[in-house]
């Protein structure tokens, strides 16, 4: 297992291009890296109830889990974002039962939302966060939440083009827009782009 590097959830926040889709914005603690997953909004909404530590109803699944873990016995250690493949992200349940420790393979939106439920810390490892982290500049972690007030990062970009037909200065420029506009599910679209052609 390579070195572990600990992240945090900095927020959730609704897809513009995707119906029902959220990006969820993981950060790598003490540094402005940030790792955007986009995830489905019944994931979204199971993060979101126990971030703001609602109590729905009837238990959610990821209730259930935590109640069957609790009464057999099982413990959640960790959570561990392990892979990522062709944009896929993998992640392991790391559990320990009479002293005993296995993981479990899970989708990262399910582990994290599980993960929150035990109160356990959340990490992934280098070559994830090098492939798929976003850095944002100290400059850019001051006003990201001021709009950019230029006529040229303002105008909208062309319909027409798909983002594979535009060329990478344009796509590095627009992955800069879109991160100065804290829309992280659309820097991470552009950012896998990128990555597809280097």
């Amino acid at each position: 297992m390579a070195d572990k590097i600990k992240l945090e959830i900095l927020g959730l926040s609704s897809s513009q291009s995707q119906s029902g889709s959220f990006a969820l914005v993981l950060g790598e603690v003490g540094s402005n890296r940030r790792l955007p997953i986009i995830i489905g909004m019944f994931e979204a909404q199971a993060i979101a109830i126990e971030i703001e530590k609602i109590t729905p109803n009837r238990p959610m699944t990821h209730d259930l889990f935590k109640s069957f873990a609790f009464n057999l016995g099982y413990d959640i250690k960790e959570i561990y974002i392990s892979d990522l493949k062709e944009g896929v992200f993998f992640a392991k349940i790391i559990c320990e039962s009479n002293g005993k420790s296995f993981e479990i393979d899970a989708r990262p939106s399910d582990a994290i939302a599980i993960g929150l439920r035990f109160n356990v810390d959340i990490y992934t490892n280098e070559p994830i966060l090098t492939e798929a982290g976003i850095v944002l500049s100290d400059e850019e972690e001051e006003i990201t939440d001021v709009k950019q007030k230029s006529s040229e990062s303002s105008r909208p970009e062309p319909v027409a083009k798909k983002m594979e037909d535009l060329p990478s200065d344009q796509l590095n420029k627009m992955l800069d827009d879109a991160l100065a506009q804290e829309d992280y599910e659309r820097a991470a679209k552009i950012r896998d782009e990128i990555n597809k052609r280097n």
